[in-house]
């Protein structure tokens, strides 16, 4: 049998050499390839990749500008700022963000309750910020990190400006306070703009103008190793180094009065309640009280989680701006808007007397609307009606010009609306009406209007609802004979480098229409009457300027037609909420003004006294007579 060849050696060789070439070809291109690419970088896009090489020795740092003051309208601070020391932390830089918050937690340093908020607020922030977790720290805190600096990589202690409010919590409603930029905050600002920075306004004055207060952030270039710490040189390189100084933030100029706005607190201290103080030829706001306040610091420094609780869980809502967001029945301080009305509707005779026996009864209905405390005023005009706050005579009244013309009439006096004050949380009360009751109840048959409703509108009670601001600015109103002015809290900027100041124009809202002259002069004269011989004579009584008011008390719950109504026996939180307005001098108005004390009873003896003392501080000088205009 022959042999068989098995291998083809010449055939091998011959795929050998094929591969082999195909193989030298492509390193061939390869090496090619790459030298075609190191050309490109090394020499025709040198300068590009050595300025990119040379930015990564050089790092840019913010520089936050300086907050802007908030003073008042004497230059007095309001709220500043002052260095501080925070805890900062760079998330890229943090081997594990979890484990390092339980060590900050287990050394005191953060509190447990606050460790999800700071965590959720890191993981929406971008890897390379500098996210404050701790702020205003004590020497203390300090001193304790310092010990353990060790320990936590990408953590440091920085210094910035933390927000400072010399008197406490004076103010703190119109004010509003700083905090740390949040979660939320992040979705809605520029963090370019707030990098290095770790407050942000919240509410009132500090959040309405936090455009005008932040200002805008500098930089500053430093030389950095390659650990990333700052170094002055690296071998010969010595770069030029860029720096841009910060524009601090505007200052405001409030319209606040401090003295004033300290006469209103120490007034009201120790109750629940508001006080708002208007100019009434300018809108500006002289004195914004609500009470009981807080201290606005705690959240500066960055409020725990415990604190913040304490707060909502108070019984007496410090964190409840009454003065904007606080709704109640006006009470009898309603009357001299119904006199007005049924003046302009020609529905009333001014000196015709009628006569009250402490009860009205309306036609058709077995329900008995009764005086305050079962009171019997006899034979009264519209003059006596409204200074002595005759409730019978303002029952016929209503009935007489029915809820379309009372709604129509109140309306411009900005019931049932915002004001329109500078600042946000406002709320707009209710002004109701045949189509507001429609709205606002789904059954058909709640959505009737009853005769009795009207009759109750006509003393501020029933569905009618005011804040402190809409009243203060309803008795502004009065004060001009009609004249609307916006409220405002800001009345100029001032320009933190120069001082120079820019006003803020007050604005006008036009006028209240078809209200004769004497029809004014006649309401006006019987409010001054609620202060000479009226419910609030006792306030009154030796006054150096002439001012006019009305008292108002407004039903916390209702009295059952067969039951008195018995303040001793119930409790003080279910007790009438005080009312009482004024301006003055009446003649020449320079102030308006509406008090509230929450369960305080009558207003004469509750809310009255406090008015006078406010008054007496904007209008008197130290020797007890009244300052001249300015």
């Amino acid at each position: 049998m022959p042999a068989v060849r098995i291998k083809d050696h010449w055939r091998e060789q011959r795929l050998f050499d094929q591969r082999a070439i195909i193989a030298a070809v492509l390193i061939g291109l390869a090496t090619l390839g790459l030298l075609t690419r190191l050309y490109l970088l090394q020499v025709v896009r040198h300068d590009y990749y050595s300025d990119l090489s040379q930015g990564n020795r050089v790092r840019t740092e913010p520089i936050p500008a300086a907050r802007g003051l908030i003073l008042d309208r004497n230059g007095e601070v309001m709220a500043g700022s002052q260095p501080a020391y925070q805890l900062e932390l760079v998330p890229e830089e943090v081997p594990d963000i979890d484990d390092t918050m339980k060590r900050l937690v287990d050394i005191g340093l953060v509190a447990a309750d606050d460790v999800d908020e700071i965590e959720r607020t890191i993981d929406s922030s971008r890897g390379f910020d500098s996210v404050p977790i701790r702020l205003r720290m004590s020497d203390e805190d300090v001193a304790r990190f310092a010990v353990h600096r060790f320990e936590f990589q990408g953590l440091d202690i920085k210094t910035r400006q933390t927000r400072w409010y010399p008197n406490g919590d004076l103010a703190v409603h119109a004010l509003g306070y700083v905090g740390a930029i949040s979660e939320q905050d992040l979705k809605h600002i520029d963090r370019a703009a707030y990098s290095g920075t770790s407050l942000i306004g919240k509410l009132g004055v500090e959040s309405a103008y936090e455009t005008q207060l932040h200002g805008t952030n500098g930089f500053r270039e430093v030389l950095v190793n390659a650990s990333g710490r700052s170094v002055d040189r690296q071998g010969a390189f010595v770069p030029e180094l860029k720096t841009k100084a910060p524009a601090a933030g505007a200052d405001l100029v409030l319209s606040i009065d401090l003295k004033i706005q300290r006469v209103a607190e120490s007034a009201l201290a120790g109750h629940r309640g508001a006080v708002v103080a208007i100019d009434p030829n300018t809108g500006d706001v002289l004195a914004l009280a609500s009470l009981p306040g807080f201290d606005p610091t705690l959240f500066g420094r960055g409020i725990t989680a415990s604190e913040y609780g304490a707060l909502q869980n108070d019984l007496d809502k410090p964190l409840l701006n009454r003065a904007l967001r606080g709704t109640y029945p006006p009470g009898s301080t309603i009357k001299p808007g119904l006199a007005l009305a049924a003046l302009t509707y020609h529905t009333v005779e001014p000196e015709t007397r009628k006569f009250c026996a402490g009860a009205f009864h309306l036609p058709g209905s077995a329900h008995v609307f009764r005086e305050y405390h079962n009171e019997k005023h006899g034979w009264v005009d519209l003059d006596d009606a409204i200074a002595h706050s005759c409730d019978v005579y303002f029952y016929g009244l209503a009935e007489v010009l029915g809820v379309d013309r009372i709604a129509t009439f109140l309306a411009p006096f900005g019931f049932g609306r915002p004001t329109g004050i500078d600042i946000s949380g406002e709320r707009p009360g209710i002004l109701p009406s045949r189509e507001w009751k429609q709205k606002a109840f789904a059954k058909p048959a709640d959505q009737i209007w009853f005769p009795g409703e009207t009759v109750n509108f006509g003393i501020g009670q029933g569905y009618l609802n005011v804040t402190p601001l809409q009243l203060a600015h309803y008795a502004s109103i009065l004060a001009t004979r009609g004249k609307i002015w916006k409220p405002r809290l800001v009345m100029a900027y001032r320009d933190p480098q120069n001082g120079q100041m820019k006003p803020v124009p007050p604005q006008s809202e036009g006028e209240v229409q078809g209200v004769t002259t004497e029809d004014w002069a006649r309401v006006v004269h019987g409010m001054i009457g609620v202060t000479q011989h009226g419910t609030a004579a006792a306030i009154g009584l030796h006054a150096p300027y002439v001012f006019a008011g009305k008292t108002g008390t407004a039903q916390v719950f209702t009295v059952a037609q067969n039951e008195r109504y018995n303040a001793s026996k119930i409790n003080e939180r279910l007790r009438d909420h005080s009312w009482f307005i004024a301006f003055a001098p009446a003649d020449e108005p320079r102030i308006a003004i509406a008090v509230l004390q929450e369960n305080g009873g009558a207003g004469a003896s509750a809310a009255a006294p406090i008015a006078r003392k406010v008054l007496d501080a904007y209008l008197l000088d130290a020797d007890g007579k009244v300052k001249p205009a300015p």
